[in-house]
């Protein structure tokens, strides 16, 4: 029996990462919004690897963060450990990577929902969208009835439509961790005609920590000194856990050679295109067989439990093969089970489907985010979260809406390939996808982003001011090491070859002998102290910016181009199977993306410069054909 349950400005579906960075933003923004999930009692939860952060990921965590995010916050109020990754390298690849303590991570997300005074959490099983005569959609219909209505709808629902969990030779409808599946609103999708994908993820057994003998481990401690994820972190936890690295051995790969024909991957069972960048342990022999070993990291799931994750151990096999191939791991002799890995088979919306705002093309009000869209991980699901819920609440007010480019940062490198790109396998972020990288630093998303996350009410006016006080010093002490001079004296020198530095011949610029690799800003503030000492991140602000500035500045330029080409805009609506000389795959592609620019155009695969040149020459000509509504 339907009923009206409700009207609301924005409806989410869905509680994982993308859904509670949707919820809280378009709430934060003025949307009086309503978060539907089929079990409350799992919001954020991490049903893979306990973990946030890692190379390209953590920068996005910061970002999510810059824009107002939940994400960051919460994991420095429960990391378990916390590690800057590739600090050897330069600081466009370095990354923060926490190990959460995955229960209380999901309590504090929770809480953060219940306190949001514009969010209502309410338990529902989302069967089908409602869609108004104009092919609107204004609300969605649970299993039970209920009708709830809005301007906006944004489906944030993971891994769970039409989910199926396999190990071995068993298979049965599942969303993860065993969690009720949604089998109906897949179908109602392609019903609306959209094109749906088929893909696969999984993960490894977890296994009681007490039956473990670290003594035949590697420690892998966190850092001693924690960096914080959000800006508005000011204590950090001292306490942290250790993990633990072990191996493969040769013994682990003869059990798995020797029951392939019990794998679903191999045996075909498994339908689904798995992630290329996480293999499960049976495809890692197979394809790299040359190799003796591979890692296997023990992680701890939270404080109160005894519970390992076993990374780099996710499997499809059956759970008799998963005890063996445990105990054929050194420090795992005596290791018990608690839970076998798993294979999980899902739908997805194939991407090219959805406009860089996330709204869908086929049915306008309708925004998808996460895993939903193809994506793999919590932080880019969180990253398309945010970015939803902000072009919800601003598409609610009658507002332009928030693309962010390349250039901007890696949430705008994600959607881009994604809606220009689309993906035929699980996507994950990597810093070679961003040609712009070393000006989208872990260091820097506040002086990126945040500004946006002010003007759209999600970044308070005291974070603010700190923010417009970091770019006053870092502005500044600029200046200063521009018109300061350095002497060639002999304490100068006596400093210099302390660290086993050249001693200067002549003064010189502040400047110019930071920008020698040896040199830091610390030693530059000790020579020549500035008037009011530089906070810790301006200090690294001045320093990244003085000795990268040509590198940087050869991007900036490169990002300039690219701009000119963004701001070509594409007519909407246009006949590109009206243009001759373009060819066949190109008018495909064109159709099918519909390119908001020249730029996103040039994008496309299958789209050659000529095809570029040619679409240009036929839009300046001003005399173009458009196809009907």
């Amino acid at each position: 029996m339907a009923y009206q349950a409700g009207e609301f400005d924005v409806i989410v579906v869905g509680a994982g990462h993308a859904g509670i960075e949707a919820s809280l933003a378009a709430a934060r923004m003025g949307s009086k919004t309503v978060m539907l999930t089929m079990n409350p009692d799992m919001v954020g939860f991490m049903y893979c690897n306990p973990s946030i952060g890692g190379p390209a990921k953590g920068i996005v965590v910061r970002e999510i963060d810059a824009l107002g995010g939940e994400m960051a916050r919460a994991i420095d109020a429960t990391y378990i450990q916390m590690k800057m990754l590739n600090t050897s390298k330069g600081p466009a690849v370095r990354a923060l990577r926490a190990q959460a303590d995955k229960f209380e991570y999901q309590n504090r997300m929770k809480k953060a929902l219940e306190d949001e005074p514009n969010l209502l959490l309410r338990q529902a099983l989302v069967e089908r969208l409602l869609i108004d005569d104009e092919g609107r959609c204004v609300g969605v219909v649970t299993n039970t009835g209920a009708e709830y209505r809005a301007k906006a709808v944004i489906i944030t629902t993971g891994t769970f439509m039409r989910g199926k969990i396999i190990i071995g030779e068993l298979s049965y409808e599942s969303g993860p961790n065993n969690q009720m599946p949604s089998i109906n609103l897949s179908k109602h999708l392609e019903e609306l005609g959209f094109e749906l994908a088929r893909f696969k993820t999984g993960t490894p057994p977890r296994i009681d920590g007490k039956t473990i003998d670290y003594s035949k481990t590697e420690i892998q401690p966190g850092d001693e000194v924690a960096l914080p994820f959000s800006h508005e972190t000011t204590q950090m936890i001292t306490e942290q856990i250790p993990c633990w690295l072990t191996y493969t051995t040769e013994y682990t790969h003869q059990l798995i050679d020797a029951n392939l024909h019990r794998s679903p991957m191999f045996s075909g069972m498994i339908k689904g295109t798995g992630p290329r960048y996480c293999p499960s342990i049976e495809d890692k022999v197979v394809r790299f067989n040359d190799k003796p070993r591979h890692q296997i990291f023990l992680e701890p799931e939270g404080r109160d439990t005894e519970e390992v994750y076993v990374q780099g151990l996710s499997t499809s096999l059956p759970e008799d093969v998963q005890h063996d191939i445990l105990r054929s791991i050194p420090g795992l002799e005596n290791s018990e089970m608690m839970r076998p890995g798993y294979a999980i088979e899902y739908d997805a919306v194939v991407p090219t489907q959805l406009w860089p705002t996330l709204e869908t093309k086929r049915v306008p009000g309708l925004f998808t985010a996460g895993q939903i869209n193809g994506t793999s991980g919590y932080e880019e699901a969180a990253g398309q979260g945010i970015m939803a819920g902000i072009n919800a609440g601003l598409q609610v007010q009658g507002k332009e809406p928030l693309i962010l480019s390349r250039s901007q940062g890696y949430i705008g490198v994600m959607i881009d390939d994604l809606v220009t790109k689309g993906t035929n396998e699980p996507y994950r972020l990597l810093t070679s996808r961003a040609e712009y990288r070393l000006l989208l630093r872990h260091d820097n998303a506040d002086l990126r982003l945040s500004e946006i996350g002010h003007e759209l009410g999600l970044i308070s006016e005291e974070r603010q001011a700190k923010l417009l006080d970091k770019q006053e010093q870092i502005r500044l002490e600029m200046k200063r090491l521009e018109k300061v001079v350095i002497k060639a004296t002999a304490d100068v020198n006596a400093q210099l070859e302390a660290i086993g530095a050249s001693p200067l011949k002549e003064a010189l610029h502040a400047i110019t002998l930071l920008k020698r690799p040896e040199i830091t800003y610390a030693m530059i503030a000790q020579m020549t102290p500035p008037e009011t000492p530089l906070s810790a991140e301006a200090a690294e602000q001045v320093e990244i910016q003085v000795k990268y500035a040509g590198y940087i500045d050869k991007q900036l330029d490169q990002v300039e181009k690219m701009m000119r080409m963004e701001q070509k805009r594409i007519p909407d609506r246009l006949d590109y199977d009206a243009i001759s000389g373009l060819a066949i795959e190109a008018k495909q592609k064109l159709n099918q993306v519909r390119p908001l620019s020249i730029g996103q155009a040039s994008r496309i695969s299958g789209v050659n410069p000529s095809d570029i040149s040619i679409l240009l020459v036929y839009i300046e000509q001003g005399q173009y054909a458009l196809t009907a509504e």
